[in-house]
């Protein structure tokens, strides 16, 4: 026997510490689920302390391959544990495969797919949990397994789409800026030198373009360049605390463009992920409990933890969610029909499809947008400093000629 000191909630919901006499971990875990205790983190008193495992996380690509393979096993009648051996010795992921064999020992134990999954909060999030949890309850693990891996693939899907989009931006302004200021830091002195060396007068371009490569090329410059990267970090760690995250936030929603894209994409996880809750069987509450905590960004969390409390206090879904003005009114009308109709988990998810698509067609159309603005930006950059050079010989080889 052995002492496992544990951390969870219990039925009201309050944070529960305590010490449970147990042979293994899985029994320690299923002793305190008789006691209605939802375990969060438990382990062998005097062992505790862990290595830390590093570059070891598990992609959502790979959760996603590991859930429809898992459904097609547990769909064709393979037993559970043989499903996550099979699984686990596919696996490349070193880390992926130890984390599904401690899954597969729980399982072994006695333990439930969703009690084994929950100590790896890092891999299996609250969402996959739960609804692996309403699987195993309702005698449909097959069908949400497969519900879970297409939410999964759409939601890769949806960050794939917004992640390519912004590589060709950040690219050409990336390759832009370093021309820039390699041409300031070595090519420019070289003509400024020339320049002294023929006593020439400079016109005001030339003059300022010689200026600004002095000041990239003094300390002054450097200090620039250590203020943006101290500015960078204090924002991440300010992005840290919960009044950071909320302000930083507000103000990604208000930017022009990119705010009414990250809207969207704010709309379509959370009518997607709601609506999976709900057709697996999931409580409307701990739906939209779990919604607000993945859905991205504070101010629509903070929204809609609200409509959660308006729920819980009685009142439909649909008002609350139009009080928050961040859903648009297409949204909360489809949102009414589904719980008139009790179609609540198809409505969301037509909604789901059709802004996953207009999130498609922003991301587009802000390319078409952004692509001649770029390539402007990049030629007046360029040729501007270019241009500027050349002024002087022009002028000179004028005076010669004449």
């Amino acid at each position: 026997m052995a002492v496992f000191a544990y951390q969870g909630t219990n039925r009201a919901g309050t944070v529960v510490k305590g010490e449970q006499m147990a042979t293994t971990k899985a029994e320690a875990t299923n002793i305190l689920r008789r006691q209605q205790i939802n375990v969060t983190k438990i382990s062998e008193k005097g062992k505790e302390f862990t290595m830390p495992t590093f570059g070891g996380s598990v992609s959502a690509k790979e959760l996603a391959i590991f859930t429809r393979q898992f459904s097609v096993m547990i769909d064709a009648g393979l037993p559970l544990v043989q499903c996550l051996e099979l699984i686990a010795n596919q696996q490349d992921n070193k880390h992926f495969q130890k984390i599904l064999h401690s899954v597969r020992s729980s399982v072994e134990g006695g333990a439930t797919l969703s009690m084994a999954m929950r100590p790896h909060a890092k891999v299996f999030d609250t969402l996959y949990v739960n609804m692996i949890e309403a699987g195993e309850t309702g005698g449909i693990l097959d069908t949400i397994l497969q519900r879970l891996s297409a939410y999964i693939e759409k939601n890769v899907k949806l960050k794939a789409a917004v992640k390519s989009a912004l590589i060709y931006p950040v690219s050409v302004i990336s390759i832009a800026v370093l021309v820039v200021v390699g041409l300031l830091w070595k090519v420019v002195p070289i003509f400024g030198k020339l320049f002294e060396g023929l006593g020439v007068a400079l016109p005001t371009p030339t003059k300022i373009v010689i200026n600004l490569s002095n000041f990239i090329g003094s300390i002054y410059g450097l200090m620039i360049v250590v203020i943006f990267v101290g500015i960078g970090f204090a924002l991440k760690v300010w992005y840290g605390t919960p009044v950071g995250r909320r302000a930083i936030d507000a103000a990604m929603l208000k930017i022009p463009i990119i705010g009414m894209i990250l809207r969207k994409i704010a709309v379509a996880r959370f009518t997607r992920t709601l609506g999976t809750l709900i057709s697996s069987g999931v409580p409307i509450l701990e739906g939209l409990d779990i919604t607000a905590r993945t859905s991205g960004n504070a101010v629509v969390e903070e929204a809609l933890m609200k409509v959660r409390a308006a729920v819980e206090g009685g009142r439909n879904l649909m008002d609350p969610l139009k009080e928050t003005e961040i859903f648009p009114s297409m949204v909360t009308q489809m949102v009414g029909v589904g719980e008139q109709t009790g179609a609540m988990d198809a409505m969301l998810s037509k909604v789901a499809d059709f802004y996953e698509d207009e999130v498609d067609a922003a991301i587009k159309n802000m390319l078409t947008l952004m692509e001649p603005m770029m390539i402007a930006f990049l030629g007046v950059a360029v040729g501007g400093i270019v241009i500027s050079l050349y002024l002087p010989l022009f002028e000179l080889i004028g005076k010669l000629a004449g």
